[in-house]
């Protein structure tokens, strides 16, 4: 069995490869009162847990082989592998869409991408850049050649619609997070997303 991560970090087995890795680069799934599984992306509700990568091929794998029932050593509900990859791609999905809605909230987004690079160009440049996945490839590139330029973290997610529905504007083909809290989140959020559906 393979380790990564911090030794002295809690560690765990992932159902789907038996890879063991810290906790918290896992996904934890619980038991509810009613014995079914559910994840708990936010590794905060209570009871014994049982983890898999963030990845859609180790969670699909670990139903398949029924290991959950294996793991909790009783019987437990389970979605299929199919819809409870979706349930868990929705709710990774949910995270960065609630994160740039309360950071939007807070004054700390910069919409469109003429705004963009001019705030990359700028005396205070943002922490973080997220190029819409859908932006043609002209757009995006020079938006994200200029946040490689200043030395701004920089992802690809989302569409230019989702853009849109969250700040309630027109789609938009990138924002830029100014400096603060909401960086470190969306950033941890937009890769562990990207990390399930193998994109990374």
């Amino acid at each position: 069995m393979t380790r990564k991560g911090n030794a002295d970090a809690p560690q765990r087995s992932c159902l789907g490869c038996r890879t063991s890795k810290d906790k918290d680069l896992l996904l934890r799934f619980v038991q509810t009162p009613d014995m079914e599984i559910l994840p708990d992306l936010d590794n905060r509700l209570p009871g014994r847990g049982a983890y898999t990568c963030i990845s859609k091929q180790c969670l699909a794998a670990a139903v398949d082989q029924r290991q959950f029932k294996r793991s909790f050593k009783q019987d437990v509900t389970v979605m299929p592998s199919d819809q409870l990859v979706e349930h868990v791609r929705r709710q990774l999905f949910g995270r960065i869409i609630n994160l740039i809605g309360l950071a939007n909230k807070a004054g700390m987004i910069i919409s469109g991408g003429s705004m963009v690079t001019d705030a990359l160009k700028g005396k205070t440049r943002p922490g973080l850049v997220i190029v819409a996945s859908d932006v043609s490839e002209a757009i995006g590139d020079k938006i994200i050649h200029s946040a490689a330029a200043h030395k701004v973290a920089y992802r690809v997610a989302v569409t230019k619609d989702d853009f849109g529905d969250i700040l309630g504007k027109a789609p938009r083909s990138a924002i830029a997070v100014t400096s603060g809290g909401f960086v470190a989140q969306l950033l941890k959020a937009i890769d562990r997303y990207k990390n399930f559906l193998g994109e990374v």
